[in-house]
């Protein structure tokens, strides 16, 4: 841990150093407004523990707290169940972490093994493909998977994904939008090299997996990953 951290963000640090709070507090970020009773059994926990770690994130600053009745039914008399939300604290570290390493790589090995012929960009989209294969193929062993459907190929691209960062959200059956981009400072830098590589790269992952009719999409958003998961509309009847 730097020591040239300011205090606030050595809280933080400390605060999400306990595995199980990292936990919720990634999920809350992934799927909000998230319910004690819902965190729990996302976790698989007590209802009480995840209230206490919760409620932790909250003094914290990184969660906020407000009462909301669940959708879909009627308000109750009496108090409301108390759901989560991200807060608006902006830090100097960055959660979920950034992977300048991974894109760091990928165009250093561009300019290693780019043929004579080959254009710098089309070198570094190249290299991405075969890297995200090789991350999509090694998933796909340690996972012992079959053949995938679309729908289980959105699942288990959003899994492999998040411990990359991308912060995974499954928008409906057919989409999955990553809310954040690992290579933020370099993609504000030069969006139109560093979104192509990445959309090589997510791209690479879905064949490593074994799926081809899932397709990384661009679809530029602010302040996220600037590609999307599509999975093919299902056919007319």
């Amino acid at each position: 841990m730097p020591a040239s951290l300011p205090s606030g963000e050595l809280a933080v640090v400390a605060l999400l150093a306990d595995p199980l709070r990292g936990r919720l507090y990634r999920l809350v970020r992934r799927r909000h407004p998230l319910s004690r009773d819902q965190a729990a059994g996302e976790v698989g926990i007590s209802r009480g523990l995840a209230a206490f770690h919760l409620d932790k994130l909250v003094e914290g600053g990184l969660l906020r707290a407000r009462y909301q009745a669940p959708p879909g039914r009627p308000p109750r008399v009496g108090r409301l169940p108390k759901v989560y939300e991200p807060s608006d604290l902006r830090l100097g570290i960055s959660i979920p972490e950034r992977r300048y390493d991974l894109v760091g790589e990928i165009l250093l090995d561009a300019v290693v093994e780019a043929t004579a012929d080959e254009a710098p960009l089309a070198a570094a989209t190249r290299i991405a493909m075969e890297r995200g294969s090789e991350l999509g193929a090694r998933f796909r062993r340690a996972r012992g998977l079959g053949r995938l459907g679309p729908e289980r190929a959105l699942t288990l691209a959003a899994e492999a994904l998040e411990s990359h960062g991308y912060e995974p959200h499954r928008r409906d059956q057919r989409t999955v939008e990553l809310r954040n981009c690992p290579f933020h400072s370099l993609a504000r830098r030069a969006p139109e090299v560093v979104c192509a590589v990445n959309r090589s790269l997510l791209e690479g992952l879905l064949r490593g997996l074994g799926d081809r009719r899932v397709d990384a999409v661009l679809a530029p958003r602010p302040d996220a990953c600037c590609v999307e998961l599509r999975a093919p509309a299902p056919p007319r009847r």
